[in-house]
């Protein structure tokens, strides 16, 4: 039987970085299921016993569900605070870029570490702000106040046949340096591209009339879908 959770709505400040991170990283790696420990141990770049300790004490919390040697999964409860995160963490990306000018490359950095410093009453003024925007300027869909993620086609460019044409939804990737190579590419959500051919680990693409040879390694972060 699942423990009763500790009251996990009562006050988003209850929650520290470390556990904001957890929480987290089991929603991003746990959308096909369990999330192993080493899954999350590589993730977080800590010691498995860190891990092991940090599962626990989220189990007791209600917040997680672990079935050992079966992996990790969120509760209803701990999904709640991880899109909240989420929430905060995206829409601090979006206003960093539209209203302080930052590049979006540099901007997953400043986000981690406002995302655990403001409330979310501030957070709802920030998206009252910005107009409230559906996705952040990776392409990334923003949660809503109530936990619901607005659609966004997942297709990898290197999941796609050649000739075919392409529109760009999302970089998923937060690496500075990757980013600032797919915009040096002209590889941005919203642009339009036609897939040519792939061989020796790069895959040629048309953008805006120029060809450019991306790395698989790159194409494997840009997501969208494919149109005739």
């Amino acid at each position: 039987m699942s423990p009763t959770p500790a009251r996990p709505d009562d006050d988003e400040t209850r929650i520290s970085p470390a556990v904001g991170d957890y929480l987290k990283a089991v929603w991003s790696l746990g959308r096909d299921g369990p999330v192993a420990t080493s899954e999350l141990a590589s993730r977080l770049g800590v010691a498995p016993a860190s891990v092991s300790g940090m599962v626990a004490r989220l189990h007791r919390l209600g917040w997680l569900e672990h079935v050992p040697y079966h992996g990790v999964t969120l509760t209803p409860a701990g999904r709640r605070q991880a899109l909240r995160l989420v929430r905060r963490h995206r829409l601090i990306e979006t206003f960093l870029v539209e209203q302080l000018d930052y590049s979006w490359a540099e901007v997953h950095g400043e986000a981690e570490v406002l995302e655990h410093a403001v409330s979310d009453r501030f957070v709802d003024r920030v998206a009252d702000l910005l107009g409230r925007p559906s996705h952040d300027p990776h392409g990334d869909p923003i949660p809503t106040a109530d936990g619901q993620l607005p659609e966004t086609p997942d297709q990898a460019l290197t999941e796609v046949a050649d000739r075919a044409r392409f529109r760009i939804h999302r970089l998923r990737t937060q690496d500075p340096t990757a980013l600032a190579t797919l915009d040096r590419l002209g590889l941005r959500p919203g642009v339009e591209l036609h897939r040519l051919s792939a061989g020796r680990g790069n895959i040629m693409v048309e953008v805006s009339g120029r060809r450019r040879r991306v790395p698989e390694t790159l194409a494997r972060c840009v997501h969208g879908e494919s149109y005739d």
